[in-house]
């Protein structure tokens, strides 16, 4: 089975498509929960909310996915410091899943969405390991991911497409121009210097 060329193009466009009506969704549920409703509807706007810009959050990672399949990402590099990416990515997950040591050095990324897809691998690399938590030693423009188990190695690299967060996640470590590789139980994430 050949896979069609036009697939990127045609993931681009649905994206588009599902933008739309997404935010209309989203909206309404906002403007939904300002009116106070009661139990359990409002749990149930929440759920709708909460579900929504999730929905929305994979609708991105699926059209830069598709950029970058096209030749047409275009990212807005800008300097940062590593270690503050990192954290920033630490503040994105639940509380005490990621912890963060180290020093940083200026890098050249895009920050929002690159601090997503660390937050993204580290979540990865929790769920796939079977860790509650794990950790970033920010080194420079180097971050190294520990643990990294055995299952988890192949999904945060991006080989296993098991989710489509960490797939979309190595994909843009490496179109910004950094890398990603497994060692001894490690993922060693490598940002474009500044």
């Amino acid at each position: 089975m050949t896979a069609d060329p036009r697939l990127p193009e045609l993931v681009s466009i649905a994206c588009h498509d599902i933008s739309a009506p997404l935010a209309t969704v989203y909206g309404f549920a906002r403007t939904l929960l300002k009116l106070g409703l009661d139990e359990p509807a409002s749990r149930y706007v929440e759920m709708i909310d909460a579900a929504s810009l999730q929905m929305g959050e994979l609708v991105k990672q699926l059209s830069m996915v598709a950029r970058i399949e096209r030749g047409l990402y275009a990212p807005m590099l800008e300097a940062a410091d590593s270690l503050e990416l990192a954290h920033g990515a630490a503040e994105d997950l639940e509380a005490e899943r990621l912890v963060v040591s180290g020093h940083g050095a200026a890098v050249s990324i895009e920050p929002e969405a690159t601090r997503r897809a660390l937050a993204q691998l580290a979540r990865a690399a929790a769920r796939y390991g079977g860790h509650d938590s794990v950790s970033f030693e920010v080194r420079g423009a180097e971050l190294e991911l520990a643990p990294v188990g055995r299952v988890a190695a192949p999904v945060v690299l991006g080989e296993d497409a098991k989710e489509l967060s960490a797939a979309a996640s190595a994909l843009h470590v490496r179109a910004i121009g950094g890398s990603l590789e497994e060692q001894d139980g490690r993922l060693l994430i490598r940002l474009p210097a500044a």
